[in-house]
């Protein structure tokens, strides 16, 4: 996640304050792979008093990319040459970077593959590309390893987020976001509920029973 700290007038800031957005990049075009690897990334980067939540970001390369053969080791290597640097020239810039890693279990993540084989409503959640996480545990599991050991630098440090139980991880990742982030109450005026204008001869229509949806539950 990151967020740009402010640097503009309050009025500037809550005038954006509202603008937030997930960004999660598909995989990269022909033209995109020719790029800088970070170069596709640079234009979703937030203006001052924006939220950007990236879904994985440029960490895709040490990865995915890397575990399912997508990059090659030169490559995975010059990325983690390039990424210290790059997030401390954002964080020189005034973006606030927060990194998240969920993390669960091994058995957790089986439990959750089976319930979404065996669940209609929950099928539609799973890839070749899944099945495949699944398969090579261990393999990502040494590549977070190497990320964290690599990667975790002191303008932008790394957060794990322990993520068996989901309503608890969703409650204390927001809860540390929070505190990372100064926060003022923006001023407004009261807002008061007005009286609703009163009709004594006014009686409300019954519909037609056919338009209503039916109550089953």
């Amino acid at each position: 996640m990151t967020e740009r700290s402010e640097k503009e007038s309050s009025r500037r800031f809550r005038f954006h304050r509202k603008c937030s957005r997930t960004v999660a990049l598909p995989a990269p075009s022909d033209r995109e792979k020719t790029q800088w690897y970070f170069q596709r990334y640079v234009p979703h980067l937030p203006a001052g008093g924006e939220i950007v939540l990236f879904d994985r970001s440029w960490y895709n390369r040490c990865g995915v990319e890397r575990v399912m053969g997508f990059a090659t080791e030169e490559e995975v290597e010059q990325f983690f040459d390039d990424v210290p640097e790059f997030e401390r020239m954002l964080v020189r810039s005034g973006v606030r970077l927060v990194k998240y890693w969920f993390s669960i279990t091994d058995e957790e993540q089986q439990l959750r593959f089976l319930t979404r084989i065996h669940d209609p409503l929950k099928q539609w959640k799973l890839s070749p590309m899944d099945l495949q996480s699944r398969v090579r545990w261990e393999a990502y599991t040494k590549a977070k390893e190497e990320t964290f050991a690599r990667t975790n630098i002191r303008e932008a440090p790394w957060h794990i987020v322990e993520a068996n139980d989901k309503k608890r991880a969703r409650l204390n990742c927001i809860d540390h976001l929070l505190k990372q982030i100064p926060y003022e109450d923006v001023p407004h005026e009261d807002i008061t509920l007005p009286e609703r204008i009163f009709n004594p001869n006014y009686e409300r229509k019954v519909l037609p029973p056919e338009l209503y949806v039916p109550a089953k539950y």
